[in-house]
């Protein structure tokens, strides 16, 4: 999957970055950590944000948009169209939240479903992590899950920003940043990521 690159000589690679998962799971707050260094704890339904921002990989330079995508029923008839346009999917779900993690499958179903791609770059993303006596799903329940999927995963808390930018303590090899799963599986560049 090649990067979008606007005409121009000095122009980004653009890749498109969808954020899928129930709602109030944290999608919102984890792309605003990561866009802006904060975090946002009044909840307020999403139907569809779009952020950009440019970032370095592997020495790199890259532009992600990232579409935040509303998780509620009403909205899903117009994920479709979002999909389509997805080069990634960060699928995210709540560890404080069982019916969050079983959403997860739908999520993944209508997405290969949409893309026709099995290999389709994907994460799975446990938010909240800093909720841990809360906790409903297991690590080794998420990493099976994974592990089927053929997809890496990877806990995150939006409140505390664990792993929103910095992915050393996941299963993410050779890389330092959450959104840089994209990097190989986009061809960025030829180096691999996982």
């Amino acid at each position: 999957m090649a990067a979008n690159k606007p005409k121009g000589q000095n122009s980004l690679a653009l890749h498109k970055v969808i954020m899928v998962g129930s709602g109030g799971v944290g999608k919102s707050a984890l792309t605003l950590q990561f866009m802006y260094d904060e975090f946002v704890e009044d909840y307020e339904p999403t139907k569809a944000d779009s952020y950009r921002k440019k970032v370095v990989l592997d020495g790199e330079e890259v532009q992600i948009d990232i579409l935040d995508t509303a998780g509620q029923e009403d909205y899903a008839a117009i994920r479709d169209n979002y999909f389509r346009s997805g080069e990634g999917f960060l699928c995210v779900f709540s560890i404080t939240e069982l019916e969050s993690f079983a959403a997860t499958a739908d999520f993944r179903e209508q997405i290969l479903r949409v893309k026709e791609d099995e290999n389709v770059p994907f994460l799975l993303v446990g938010n909240k992590s800093d909720l841990e006596d809360k906790r409903q799903v297991s690590v080794e329940e998420a990493k099976n899950r994974a592990d089927q999927w053929n997809v890496n995963y990877v806990e995150t808390s939006a409140k505390t920003r664990a792993n929103v930018d910095k992915g050393k303590d996941s299963d993410l090899p050779q890389s330092d940043d959450t959104w840089a799963w994209t990097r190989e599986r986009m061809n960025v560049s030829q180096h691999r990521m996982y």
